[in-house]
């Protein structure tokens, strides 16, 4: 039997795209000799269509989608992923489901059983899990058809009580199938090839896992879908952040690539992050049907780094740059900011903010006679350059690049409605010191971000002389720090028992804690890591943190 996996990027909601790119990847299943080929997880509607689910119109788009496709499947069968209506009056109104069409119909439907609700996920909250799991026999073949997290229980068996794959793999499968839309963060790769390998050993036979490509606002599919033999060995891995359609020869309890296969190497992070971020912005632009960018532009490595990305993201031409220096702005920032931008030949524009703070701070000086200068004047500037940033928005259709990076928002290290405006956060799942690597990444060939961005000291550049250091620890500290706090989600007195200053932590988690309200309103983020703010990490405004 042949087996053809699809990795594609779905548009949610956007039943005519998804449709005509299913057909013509079964078209290109049928030229190559499959027999079988399968979709992703809700491949129909896109993941994650959140509240559409409740929509009887989106649903029925659903139904239709599915006909139109099993009408194609004369001679292939074809194995998709969609939400159907659970019919037994009793529980969540729909299934998380895995269709199986033969000859133009649906020949069985599986449910999934081990809806995830944590992080970026809420399954619960649209579907009723299954506790009926019996394998699909095709060609003589038994086939463990699994759903994304119906695997995950042996890497994460705290959060769930039982085990899809006990009940199919009393059935002796022949193989097993795994449709997904699991999320990229980059440190992710291994985990999930430590629960596939420990599936296929257990049971004895080949495993493929499916997985979508694509973004969807903050959740990038990052594709990587697998074969693996019957021992556990990774046989191929297709093509990481792009469509990609491999077909597989399955010969007892053998596969065979019918293509050259890819060789699985250790992942990489920065060149992962590099290539998510692009695929990021160009989802996001693509599918919301904008095209021109605009980038408050400073001088500073995060905003060197969000321009470049996107222009390599969606071309020189579609950016635009705006240099908004202030009274305190240092030379060598300007001559940066327009190295950066020569660099790169993205358009741009130059506007001093030096008058206009003028004219804010004359306009108050009634209402704060007597008080000194402080943090107040200092975020005026800011606010004057969002303002700035988004009349080039509002005037020429741009859409605004946040350029925060997660180190800053992780400790409120920026100014609401100023430097923290944006239609998207680019690198706000991405710390100081990645930033940095990224940055030199990005020059791997040439120089892109001019060296005295990468080697001078940060600075907001809102007062005289200012560093970040005066105000932050070093973020070499800072970083490792957060990283144990909000990735490893360990309390103050954890960290503290790893080695780090007592004074240091609490200080950095109080600043965590006390700046939720910042990040609430802030842009969503692209999610490169395995917790990033926004949906993934929910926390009252207002509350005692312990």
């Amino acid at each position: 039997m042949i087996i053809a996996l699809a990795q594609q990027n779905y548009h949610i909601g956007n039943f005519e795209r998804n449709t005509s790119a299913m057909l013509q990847a079964i078209g290109k299943a049928k030229s190559r000799g499959a027999d079988l080929v399968v979709f992703a997880e809700l491949a129909i509607g896109g993941y994650p269509a959140k509240d559409l689910l409740r929509s009887p119109a989106f649903l029925d788009a659903c139904d239709a989608a599915v006909a139109k496709i099993a009408r194609h499947c004369d001679g292939i069968a074809c194995i998709i992923g969609a939400p159907v209506r659970n019919t037994s009056g009793q529980g969540k109104p729909l299934h998380n489901a895995a269709l199986f069409i033969v000859d133009g119909q649906v020949q069985q439907t599986v449910h999934k059983g081990l809806l995830p609700d944590y992080d970026v996920f809420n399954e619960y909250r649209y579907f009723q899990p299954s506790d009926d799991f019996r394998c699909v026999t095709y060609k003589d073949k038994k086939i463990a058809l699994t759903i994304c997290e119906d695997l995950w229980n042996i890497a994460t068996p705290r959060l769930y009580h039982r085990n899809p794959m006990d009940v199919l793999r009393a059935d002796n499968p022949d193989i097993i199938i795994n449709i997904a839309a699991s999320p990229f963060s980059y440190n992710h790769l291994n985990e999930r090839m430590d629960v596939l390998q420990a599936h296929a050993r257990e049971t004895g036979v080949p495993l493929f896992y499916l997985n979508q490509v694509g973004a969807h606002t903050d959740i990038i599919f990052d594709g990587r879908s697998i074969a693996l033999n019957a021992t556990g060995e990774c046989i191929d891995m297709m093509a990481s952040f792009q469509e990609d359609l491999r077909c597989y020869e399955l010969k007892g309890k053998t596969i065979a690539p019918l293509q050259d296969a890819t060789a699985v190497t250790p992942p990489l992070d920065t060149p992962l992050i590099h290539q998510a971020l692009l695929l990021g912005i160009r989802d996001y632009f693509g599918k919301s049907g904008f095209h021109k960018a605009v980038v408050g532009l400073s001088g500073g490595i995060d905003s060197a780094v969000v321009a470049a990305l996107a222009c390599e993201a969606l071309g020189a031409d579609n950016v635009m740059a705006v240099l908004m220096p202030s009274a305190y702005s240092s030379d060598h920032s300007i001559t940066d900011a327009l190295d950066l931008v020569r660099n790169t030949g993205c358009r741009h524009e130059i506007i001093p903010i030096q008058r206009m703070a003028e004219v804010f701070n004359e306009g108050l000086s009634d209402a704060f006679k007597g008080l000194g200068p402080d943090v107040t004047e200092e975020n005026i500037q800011a606010r004057i350059r969002g303002t700035l940033v988004m009349a080039f928005s509002n005037k020429l259709g741009y859409i605004l690049l946040n350029t925060s990076n997660k180190s800053e928002a992780a400790v409120g290290y920026g100014t609401l409605y100023g430097d923290m405006a944006g239609a998207l956060g680019v690198i706000g799942d991405v710390y100081k010191t990645q930033v940095y690597k990224l940055a030199g990444y990005i020059n791997r060939d040439r120089e892109i971000i001019p060296e005295n961005t990468i080697v001078k000291p940060p600075s907001a550049e809102l007062r005289p002389g200012q560093k970040d250091s005066d105000s932050l620890p070093e973020y070499e500290l800072l970083d490792a720090v957060l990283f144990q706090y909000i990735e490893n989600e360990k309390s103050t007195a954890q960290i503290i028992a790893l080695g780090f200053d007592e004074a240091l932590v609490r200080k950095v988690v109080n600043m965590v804690n006390r700046t939720e309200f910042k990040r609430f309103q802030a842009p969503p983020i692209l999610r490169v890591s395995s917790k990033a703010f926004g949906e993934g990490r929910a926390l009252p405004l207002v509350g005692k943190y312990p």
